[in-house]
């Protein structure tokens, strides 16, 4: 297929969108089906005119013409590295020969809100200048590092771009480090992978055998038109992201390459990878969840179900073959026992529960759901046996069984502050069955763990907190990580934690939850937030000077590609599944309100607070 240049740029005749497009004055507009235009000038488009129709199509950078000044040379390079040319060969033409050596496109990308924003240090006036100065701002909101890792970083983004004279025309000598793009860019040329490792079991939990082979999603961005399967396959084997490495294992050995250079389904959608010596005499243990590994990695990005996949060494010889069922046993631990029931305490401050197939509420067994303890908030154990509660002043902790005739037992945990504002959050359970709390008392704020769920509390360290207060937490399943609201100067922000074992000391914590990591940013206040992904988490927040919302936030601080939730009014708190088919529950100024997948909120009742889902 051929390409046709328009406004500034090479449009491929291979754009998705429904095999033609039409471009005319200046806009590309979805039509029936239409001819190409083959004339008119090309001109060049600044990123802040490009349309939402550009992300439907592919875009090719147009080489510097004879006679450009320094503001043409540097604007034509910042739409040359909008291109989805795998190599940047278009963009190096406005380079030095040095200068394309020495680029590296990858090693970082900068996020601004609108497309940098280019000036000239001073205009040229001499014919016979050698050197130019050109200036980039603009306002940043993110970077995205070496390891395709990203991460929000607002404020104010400012460069500068040297050009020189090479032959008598104009090229830049000193590029910005990296690319610097547009978010409607980077939108239209990225897209979100989950890269997926094993969580590091600490010696605890691998003694109980409870967090055996549990997979942790890792999300980095990836270009979209550029060899979407090979490169999701080699950006797996670079191993994890910087944050998640000290919690996480690969099951590759280090430095393993692929071997083809190019991947695609076979014609029973099967996925055959070759990889480089240094994989050749693993065992089948250890090669089957290097598969599982690159199965559950992979799968999103593939255009139809994988049927199995296939782990060759460099000879091509076979390491071992998985299917979906048999890797299903190494499933993210959200992922491997589906919640039977949604979870709220009722009108009478008693433990309810709902089915997906019913509306009916019904209380829960044993001492939550009899009334023996008045609550405020619960936490279901992910076996959905045991539940944990907090009396409705906040002060006690209780963990009983939900089961005809259990025992209350006596108080696990109990804070010293005097309000219920002030006392424990409510509780979360990770998956291995160990309770986490806050205890949000002024005079001694603490981020608490009950091993097993009725073991002592122990003191779990969070050196980045600085003065901030744990208002809630929402641990995720396969324990590494953990969603905290924390309260600064006025402002709850949400912000991701992780985990991780400690070499204490005596009377020091053994757990640490370490480099927390903005996730909603934009917003002013959260509310509520809970897992609903394997990366994924919905959030209720307002922005500054805006109106509540009720949205979905990647787990790197990035926007999520999900739609738009349905509109609800005075959202307290709100619950999700890790497993995205499960429907959303709710506390709303009508009452407990349920989203299943593709429908409207619907009514359950109109008493009841503290929705959950087990975790």
């Amino acid at each position: 297929m051929g390409s046709e240049r328009h406004n500034g740029r090479r449009w491929s005749r291979r754009s998705p969108l429904r095999g033609c497009a039409l471009l005319g004055s200046g806009a590309l507009l979805v039509t029936g089906c239409a001819s190409m235009p083959d004339s008119g000038e090309v001109h060049r488009v600044d990123a802040s005119q490009r349309t939402d129709a550009d992300a439907q199509v592919r875009v090719f950078g147009v080489p510097p013409r004879a006679g450009e000044g320094p503001n043409d040379i540097v604007r034509g390079f910042l739409e040359a590295v909008t291109s989805d040319e795998a190599d940047y060969k278009t963009a190096r033409l406005y380079l030095t020969r040095a200068a394309s050596k020495n680029w590296q496109p990858f090693s970082q990308t900068t996020v601004l809100e609108d497309g940098p924003n280019p000036s000239m240090d001073s205009p040229i006036r001499d014919p016979e200048e050698k050197t130019a100065v050109a200036e980039l701002s603009g306002k940043q909101i993110a970077t995205v590092d070496r390891k395709q890792a990203y991460k929000p970083a607002e404020g104010t983004y400012r460069t500068t771009i040297h050009l020189t004279r090479v032959g008598g025309e104009w090229r830049i000598d000193a590029p910005p480090t990296g690319l610097v793009l547009g978010k409607s860019d980077f939108d239209r040329i990225y897209r979100s992978v989950n890269k997926y490792y094993f969580a590091a079991t600490d010696r605890d939990d691998r003694a109980s055998g409870s967090q055996k082979d549990v997979l942790v999603a890792d999300p980095v961005y990836l270009r979209r038109r550029i060899d979407p399967l090979t490169s999701t396959v080699k950006a797996l084997l670079e191993g994890p992201t910087s944050w998640l490495e000290n919690v996480v294992d690969t099951k590759f050995p280090s430095n393993t390459r692929l071997v083809d250079s190019s991947l695609s389904l076979d014609d029973s959608n099967g996925l055959r990878v070759r990889l480089s010596s240094r994989a050749s005499h693993v065992g089948q243990s250890q090669c089957t969840r290097m598969a599982a590994q690159l199965l559950y990695t992979v799968q999103d990005q593939a255009s139809a179900k994988i049927s199995r996949v296939e782990l060759a060494g460099k000879d091509g010889s076979e390491l071992c073959v998985l299917n979906p069922g048999e890797a299903a046993a190494y499933a993210p631990a959200g992922l491997r026992k589906h919640a039977e029931r949604q979870y709220f305490v009722d009108g009478e401050h008693r433990l309810a529960s709902l089915s997906d197939a019913s509306d009916e509420p019904s209380r829960v067994e044993g001492p939550f759901g009899d009334g023996t303890v008045q609550l405020g908030s619960v936490g279901v154990d992910r076996s959905e046996r045991l539940a944990a509660g907090v009396s409705l002043d906040g002060r006690s902790l209780y963990v009983a069984p939900m089961s005809s005739g259990a025992e209350r037992g006596g108080v696990k945990l109990r804070s010293r502050a005097k309000s219920e504002k002030d006392a424990l959050s409510a509780p979360s359970w990770d998956g291995n069955g160990n309770l986490w709390i806050a205890d949000r008392d002024p005079e001694r704020p603490r981020l608490l763990r009950l091993a097993a769920g009725t073991d002592e509390a122990q003191e779990v360290e969070v050196p980045s907190l600085g003065g901030g207060r744990i208002e809630g937490l929402r641990v995720s399943s396969d324990g590494v990580r953990i969603a905290l609201l924390i309260t600064r100067d006025g402002r709850t922000s949400l912000e991701l934690g992780r985990v991780e074992r400690t070499d204490a000391g005596a009377g020091e914590p053994p757990l640490s939850v370490n480099d927390l990591l903005s996730v909603a940013p934009q917003l002013e206040h959260v509310e509520s937030a809970s897992w609903a992904g394997t990366s994924r988490l919905v959030v209720v927040g307002r922005e500054p000077g805006g109106v509540q919302q009720l949205q979905y936030v990647e787990t790197d601080g990035s926007s999520s590609n999900t739609p738009t939730l349905p509109g609800i009014s005075g959202v307290e708190a709100v619950a999700a599944s890790e497993d995205e088919s499960k429907p959303l529950i709710a506390h709303s100024d009508d009452g407990i309100v349920r989203l299943p997948v593709d429908a409207n909120w619907k009514l359950v009742t109109e008493k009841g607070k503290a929705p959950v889902y087990p975790g």
